[in-house]
């Protein structure tokens, strides 16, 4: 982390967003001319910084992997406190709002990819993020898709810790969570609900029939995810070798 005046290093062009404890702008490096995403975190009288911002810097610094958003900097600005990202076009739910219709099964079968990957590769360094969902998932120009906001991220390690229950949008938490376990590993991230936008999700009976344009492998793949028992999940990893995938456009 540097101590710097952050309007001398980078201009403000458009404000992307609002989340709990940071605003989210986006801007160009003066330097490079290069876009990036700045994360602005307000700072207490006392210079505290938010517990979740305190969790999110180093964990972003760990996890280096072509499905999670890059972190360039960290900049100590006055009263605030910068993380400067790569910029990223949009998230999944601002792209799928624009197409106006569902995804084809090549774009589907390509997010849920990327998505798997992005996990597998936090669950292979001790990370849980437990704060999927569509806003949290950034989208270039080409179609990369990287995991973002580590705001709710835990190690997690063996016995695996007791967290609170209230993790994860509400509309995508686990049935587990919702039911108020508060013993969390791996799975809460390999939840089904944290797929619904890229897939239709429904129950398990009848999928075939009410999913068509999906193949008997896709709903295989979403049987394994759609297990109640967080035990039963199929992996991220795992996942990733499903036959699903062999064919991937």
């Amino acid at each position: 982390m540097r101590s710097a005046s952050c309007q001398s290093s980078f201009r403000k062009l458009e404000k992307l967003g609002q989340g709990t404890y940071a605003t989210v702008f986006k801007g160009r490096n003066r330097a490079t001319n290069e876009l990036v995403a700045l994360k602005e975190i307000d700072l207490d009288a006392e210079g505290g910084v938010p517990s979740a911002a305190i969790r999110e810097v180093p964990l972003l610094k760990r996890l280096i992997h072509e499905n999670i958003l890059t972190l360039h900097d960290v900049v100590h600005a006055e009263d605030k406190l910068v993380l400067v990202f790569e910029y990223m076009d949009k998230d999944l739910k601002r792209y799928i709002d624009a197409r106006g219709s569902p995804l084809d099964t090549a774009t589907a079968k390509s997010l849920v990819y990327q998505l798997l990957r992005g996990i597998s590769f936090c669950h292979g360094n001790g990370i849980v993020h437990r704060g999927l969902k569509p806003g949290n998932l950034l989208l270039d120009q080409n179609g990369r898709l990287k995991l973002a906001d580590f705001g709710l991220d835990r190690a997690f390690g063996i016995p695996i810790s007791t967290f609170s229950n209230d993790v994860v949008t509400l509309w995508y938490r686990c049935p587990d969570v919702l039911l108020g376990s508060l013993t969390h590993n791996t799975s809460i991230d390999s939840c089904p609900s944290n797929y619904r936008t890229c897939f239709p999700l429904c129950s398990p009976q009848g999928l075939q029939y009410l999913i068509p344009q999906i193949d008997p492998s896709g709903i295989d793949l979403l049987e394994q995810m759609l297990q109640l028992r967080p035990e039963a999940h199929i992996s991220a990893s795992d996942a990733l070798q499903h036959p699903w995938f062999q064919r991937r456009a």
